[in-house]
């Protein structure tokens, strides 16, 4: 099985100093593990962040490169804390990187004796989760040979609402980079400028300040950039967040796009 699809600049496009990864977006099972987990559960997979690579299919066409992982995030969650460190201190219900429950705390497993142990945990570890961050790595190098800088953007979605992490309805659209920590000022407020020209409500690093992979990469004193944007699931699906509506998607597509195409602009004159 592939861990990941790559998608390269198009034939005859100049690549740019950009990465674009989508981790959460995969749906997939290793069949040895399959028959751990409830057959309803793998149904619905209601923690993916489905169709997120669609709103960047215009990426290639612009030099970007595009990263999707293909397994589902229960298998191995790859934008959390290897060792399972809580990114947020608040309360809220925060699954670990091998998760036994959704966001709902609804059990994954069919019995807690098929739950990943410790043993099982650095497998998926070594043989699922560090080649997606190596394959980042080697993305990221080679633009930064070419450019001398180069920014990743790491794409999610969630939910309208999701109760076990904030009472309230999520915003339109949140910019995370941990506190302005992992990218340089002049990419953060052109991600903001840019966002914020569409229809949609922008916060920023509030509720979400950018998971793992953000705050690993970023690392804007040696020229690494990263920013994370995690999207209203309905703003381009349905109401009921379960098949993807076209015409909404493309009012997010217009706004991505003229966001990366700010971005190029502005890391190009850092």
């Amino acid at each position: 099985m592939k861990l990941s699809e790559i998608t390269q600049p198009e034939s005859g496009t100049s690549p740019v100093p950009i990465i674009i990864s989508v981790p959460h977006a995969g749906t997939k099972f290793p069949s040895e593990l399959k028959k751990d987990y409830k057959k309803r559960m793998r149904k619905q997979l209601d923690d993916t962040d489905w169709f997120v690579h669609w709103l960047y299919d215009f990426a290639p066409s612009m030099g970007i490169t595009l990263i999707k992982a293909n397994l589902s995030r229960w298998v191995i969650d790859l934008n959390r804390d290897p060792e399972s460190i809580p990114l947020y201190e608040d309360g809220r219900l925060i699954t670990s990187i091998t998760p036994s429950t959704d966001f709902y705390g609804n059990k994954l497993y069919k019995s807690e004796s098929r739950e990943p142990d410790e043993k099982e945990i650095n497998r998926r570890l070594k043989k699922y989760y560090w080649p997606y961050y190596q394959q980042l790595r080697v993305l990221m190098g080679e633009r930064k040979q070419q450019f001398g800088k180069v920014l990743l953007w790491d794409a999610h979605s969630i939910r309208h609402l999701v109760s076990t992490i904030q009472k309230e309805p999520f915003p339109d659209m949140i910019l995370g980079n941990n506190n302005e920590k992992t990218a340089h000022p002049a990419l953060i407020k052109s991600a903001l400028q840019s966002l914020s020209s569409g229809d949609f409500g922008i916060s920023h690093n509030t509720p979400f300040k950018g998971g793992h992979i953000t705050r690993y990469f970023g690392q804007p004193e040696n020229n690494i950039h990263a920013l994370q944007l995690e999207m209203n699931k309905i703003l381009y699906m349905d109401d009921n967040e379960i098949t993807y509506n076209k015409e909404r998607a493309e009012k997010v597509k217009k706004v991505l796009k003229r966001t990366l195409n700010n971005l190029i602009e502005t890391i190009n004159s850092l």
